[in-house]
């Protein structure tokens, strides 16, 4: 498979992006890995991007971006933050994968069993974690059940990837608010912004269009 090209990206729509990236997760998930030489990439690459897409994902080690939706260098935007919250530095680099280099689609992918999720949930205070996992409270709250304060913890697995969906959506809402640029574009038509969340026992993502 080769690179992607200024008039490959520009074939895709929003949706065929969305689109291509199911395919490239379903790939994945029967160990079906569409061939590609990396290093051919790497060459084909050194002149130019031309990705189709931006996913703004957790740092989390087992959801390895490229790898779960059998991308290769050069096919999309990835930013990584601990619980895939958006800020302005993040925003930004957002803006810049759609606006200025081409991308159509932007997927926020959140992840079941996410730590970030679980330390809000738990009101962990640490150093600098303290101020990220604020951004995730508001999906904390967001969640009504379980009522009882005991069952609302990283010890119940449900309200935590309940979190982790509410949190993705939250995120979503955030991105739209806070740039004026996404927003336009997704008015116009021009890019499609969709949640998705990737299931750490099996692989499988799960898109949220």
């Amino acid at each position: 498979m080769k690179a992607q090209t200024k008039e490959t990206q520009n074939s895709y729509t929003p949706q065929s992006a969305i689109d291509a990236l199911k395919e490239g997760n379903k790939r994945f998930v029967e160990t079906k890995q569409a061939s590609r030489n990396l290093l051919e990439q790497v060459a084909d690459t050194k002149g130019g991007q031309y990705p189709f897409a931006v996913v703004l994902s957790c740092i989390d080690s087992r959801v390895p971006v490229e790898l779960v939706f059998d991308q290769g260098i050069g096919d999309i935007f990835s930013a990584r933050v601990a619980g895939n919250i958006v800020n302005e530095d993040l925003l930004g680099s957002i803006e810049y994968g759609c606006k200025v280099a081409g991308s159509k689609a932007v997927i926020v992918l959140g992840h079941t069993g996410c730590g970030a999720v679980k330390g809000a949930c738990d009101d962990v205070k640490l150093g600098n974690i303290t101020p990220l996992l604020a951004k995730i409270k508001p999906a904390v709250k967001a969640v009504k059940e379980p009522t009882s304060k005991d069952d609302r913890t990283s010890n119940n697995k449900d309200f935590v990837n309940d979190v982790v969906y509410k949190n993705v959506h939250l995120t979503i809402d955030e991105m739209r608010s806070n740039s004026a640029v996404l927003k336009g574009m997704e008015e116009n038509n021009e890019i499609k912004i969709v949640g998705a969340v990737y299931d750490v026992a099996s692989g499988k993502i799960d898109f949220m269009d």
